[in-house]
């Protein structure tokens, strides 16, 4: 009898008339239920929310930076106090990303064939990070998924551009695989291409030839906007694997997730939900909602009445404002704990409809009820 590998992936069913997928993500940490939002904790902490806190809003898994991890505290402290999940206290799934979002948007870096030589935000003293060492990073960090060295791309970039970082992108994956080691790691590759469909689907094709467990399509939110995004999604997603998970890295607000469900992705990140709660900004089904404004002085509604979150079942948009307008550090706590679960509530929804078949349908009531369709910020008011 062969034993179950540490890392695996179930694909449970599909919508009716969508690509939406519904699976199931094994790792050794724990099993994720996909469709799936992975709060972020850059430096090994969500911003404003402890553990538990996190863990309460039902998130299964959370991702943290390989780039800031990298210059502080360092790795090998991490790996000298147990790992990741020990230095930080989380039980579950983590993901670490490779550091090459964070590089490639420094302003001052030297990208070469074999990776790219940034400074030191602190010391300043220079530093090379390709896929070798990004790779030796995150094993020492001890994520449960792993992410490839890869080039991001600016938007917009020329095809000619496009055309020789997704070759350089190729290179570096196929050295991420010949120096990965640690067999409960799952590395994930990236594709990239920018918004042209024949690198996309060229950069797919030759990475899903080398067998990752697992797929991203990196590139995106960069500043090419929905319908773009709609587009390279549209015309990516069809030549990744059905048998494994598919990772849109960085998106976003939740109608780029919803919009990117039906065309048959499984896993999303971003910081958009705690950033938005320190500068006052909740989600609601019916929008957003800006608490610094005088009108919810005395607005004694929670922040969603539909919501059964801590924040939204003990406090009132007033206690909200007030925390906000006094600067006080509990309005960021009860704001990133509200918008977190918010995220995780809608992607259990998302996991629902598609089980039944009737994705498309929720995705339409989402939306239309949440104003994107010409409500906006402040649609929510009671």
């Amino acid at each position: 009898m062969t034993d179950t590998p540490p890392f695996h992936f179930e694909l449970l069913g599909t919508d009716r008339t969508t690509a939406a997928r519904r699976g199931r993500l094994h790792t050794p940490h724990g099993s994720i239920e996909t469709p799936i939002f992975m709060p972020v904790g850059t430096h090994a902490a969500l911003k404003a929310m402890t553990p538990a806190q996190v863990a309460e809003t039902g998130a299964q898994i959370i991702l943290s930076n390989t780039y800031h991890l990298h210059l502080r505290p360092g790795e090998g402290i991490i790996e000298k106090a147990g790992g990741l999940h020990r230095f930080m206290n989380w039980d579950r799934p983590i993901l670490t990303d490779s550091g090459g979002f964070q590089v490639f948007s420094l302003p001052q870096k030297r990208i070469g064939e074999d990776g790219v030589h940034f400074r030191h935000e602190i010391t300043k003293e220079e530093i090379f990070l390709g896929p070798k060492e990004a790779v030796a990073i995150q094993e020492a960090l001890g994520a449960d998924i792993i992410m490839a060295f890869d080039e991001c791309i600016p938007y917009p970039a020329t095809h000619d551009y496009a055309a020789k970082s997704v070759r350089k992108t190729l290179r570096w994956a196929e050295a991420c695989l010949q120096h990965h080691r640690r067999p409960d790691q799952a590395l994930f590759a990236i594709v990239q291409g920018s918004v042209y469909d024949d690198l996309r689907r060229d950069c797919a094709r030759q990475l899903t030839a080398l067998d990752f467990p697992g797929y991203a399509v990196g590139g995106v939110s960069v500043g090419e906007g929905l319908e773009l995004l709609k587009k390279v999604v549209d015309f990516t997603a069809p030549f990744l694997p059905e048998n494994k998970p598919r990772y849109l890295m960085g998106v976003g607000l939740p109608e780029d997730i919803l919009e990117s469900v039906e065309r048959g992705m499984d896993m999303f990140d971003c910081v958009i939900p705690t950033r938005y709660a320190r500068s006052a900004t909740l989600f609601t089904r019916r929008g957003k909602l800006r608490l610094t404004h005088r009108r919810y002085r005395r607005d004694f509604f929670p922040v969603d009445p539909g919501c059964d979150c801590y924040t939204c079942g003990n406090f009132t948009r007033a206690y909200l404002h007030h925390l906000y307008a006094a600067n006080e550090i509990l309005s960021a706590i009860l704001g990133a704990i509200h918008n977190v679960h918010f995220y995780l509530k809608m992607m259990e929804e998302v996991r629902q409809a598609v089980e039944i078949g009737e994705f498309r349908a929720y995705k339409e009531d989402f939306l239309k009820e949440y104003g994107f369709f010409g409500g906006g910020e402040d649609a929510a008011d009671g």
